[in-house]
């Protein structure tokens, strides 16, 4: 009597099923049949020499299945075995065997390497570089007119990987100023893609060509203007942070105190409500981020410390680590003026933030800026023409009225209190050390920067 299956040395199996004899397909070719488990009947009865039959076609299937050329050999529908099927083998192979499953479009790779990137930089970096690459990917352009994003025909999301071409063809259509950049992004994000084995082919990386390597920069681009915070700026007066911390001029104390007092008088409660936040900047040298998201917990009057740990973004409104990631502690004497000056917001604050706005939650930097720089309105009058009117901040008026030689940013606190300190403690290398710790800077910045020594300085042998 035989056994109802005899398993082959082979992934076919010969089965017997209500008296007749069948075949049934190992899971390993599921996809060849459409993703499902296959059945095959042989139309035989159960019996000894048929399942030697059986065996043999079984034998001969699997030997064309495991060819690598068994598109071309396997018939599906089983006629080259000598068996019958309602079905021709033209419709079999096209309902049977299944596709090439197609490769990742440049949009699908581009939100999984956003899974990632998002873990690895600043908040406000993702917030504004990466959305900028995600509008320019998925073919948004900016409207000035509308002051909205609107879509283009240069759509690269849904665009398979393998389009070189295309991709080719699109990008280089491409006028965003951080083309390097994001060209450099969407190769990460390819190598990305393929080293999790999202990349099924051996595809060349397409965002690697040499014609992307030093695009052009055109005069246009470079002094084109650029949207800030959703509003349209002029090329040099969008403010770099890295130039400003190399621009190290500074105010002299008249011209500090000055600044100070031009806050603390003025008439507008808008400027006077930053009066000791402007005099903070100058008594302690931090970022002015830093001070916008400082809270009374990082104030301790008995030790005379202010702790630097976070700061605010200023396009997210969120709070983040320090620039440079550091913890930093600032250290004031009993007596001192910053002491006095903290001792009195504490007395009149209602919240945790040292620096509050009027609705007790984060200052904007940007109407910081207006009342330090100034601003300008435009209005539309009744015969339809345009008024431009200019309102001067305390210190550009104070420029204007020649109480101040120059105009140097609000940034330019945090050198003015670095070289007025440093100066006046330049003899005193414990002081100097403390300034730098203090500030996240270091003692060669401050010897060399602010108080100017010369390295051709004869050394005293002894």
């Amino acid at each position: 009597m035989y056994a109802k299956t005899q398993t082959l040395p082979t992934t076919v199996k010969v089965q017997s099923d209500n008296g007749s004899l069948r075949l049934q397909f190992s899971t390993k070719y599921n996809p060849v049949f459409g993703g499902k488990r296959k059945h095959q009947g042989l139309g035989m009865k159960d019996t000894p020499e048929n399942w030697q039959k059986a065996i043999a076609i079984a034998c001969r299937i699997e030997g064309d299945l495991q060819h690598p050329d068994w598109q071309q050999l396997f018939d599906p529908s089983f006629a080259k075995y000598g068996l019958r099927s309602k079905y021709t083998a033209e419709l079999a192979l096209a309902a049977l065997i299944a596709q090439p499953e197609p490769e990742i479009t440049v949009g699908a790779m581009w939100e999984r390497y956003l899974e990632w990137k998002v873990t690895t930089v600043q908040e406000t970096t993702f917030a504004t570089a990466f959305r900028t690459f995600t509008n320019v990917i998925e073919g948004k352009k900016w409207n000035k007119s509308t002051r909205s994003y609107t879509n283009s025909d240069r759509c690269l999301s849904n665009l398979s990987c393998e389009c070189k071409t295309e991709i080719f063809a699109l990008l280089s259509s491409t006028t965003i100023r951080q083309k390097t950049y994001l060209l450099s992004e969407l190769s990460q994000a390819f190598d990305f893609c393929k080293s999790k084995g999202m990349i099924k082919k051996s595809l060349e990386n397409p965002f690697m060509s040499a014609k992307f390597s030093t695009p052009t920069v055109t005069t246009q681009d470079k002094y084109a203007d650029k949207v800030v915070n959703g509003e349209l700026v002029s090329w040099h007066e969008v403010q770099d942070e890295k130039a400003l911390e190399l621009d190290r001029r500074a105010f002299t104390k008249i011209e500090r105190d000055t600044i100070i007092k031009g806050f603390y008088e003025s008439k507008k409660a808008s400027d006077k409500i930053y009066a000791p936040l402007i005099e903070f900047y100058f008594l302690t040298g931090c970022r002015t981020s830093e001070a916008l998201a400082l809270n009374w917990n990082n104030i301790d009057f008995d030790r005379g410390t202010i702790l630097f740990s976070k700061s605010l973004g200023q396009t997210t409104r969120k709070v983040k680590e320090t620039k440079t990631g550091e913890i930093r502690i600032f250290y004031f004497s009993n007596n001192s003026r910053l002491k006095e000056l903290l001792l009195k917001v504490k007395s009149e604050s209602s919240t945790n933030l040292v620096f509050p706005a009027k609705s007790g939650k984060y200052h904007n930097q940007s109407s910081l800026t207006k009342r330090w720089l100034g601003y300008t309105l435009t209005d539309v009058l009744a015969d339809g023409t345009e008024k431009t009117y200019y309102y001067p901040g305390i210190v550009s008026q104070l420029v204007e009225d020649g109480k101040l030689e120059t105009y140097l940013s609000l940034y330019h606190t945090r050198h003015t209190y670095i070289t007025l300190t440093a100066n006046a403690n330049k003899h005193n290398n414990n002081a100097l050390l403390h300034i730098a710790t203090s500030c996240g800077n270091s003692v060669d910045v401050i010897l060399r920067h602010y108080l100017g020594v010369s390295e051709e300085a004869k050394i005293i042998e002894v």
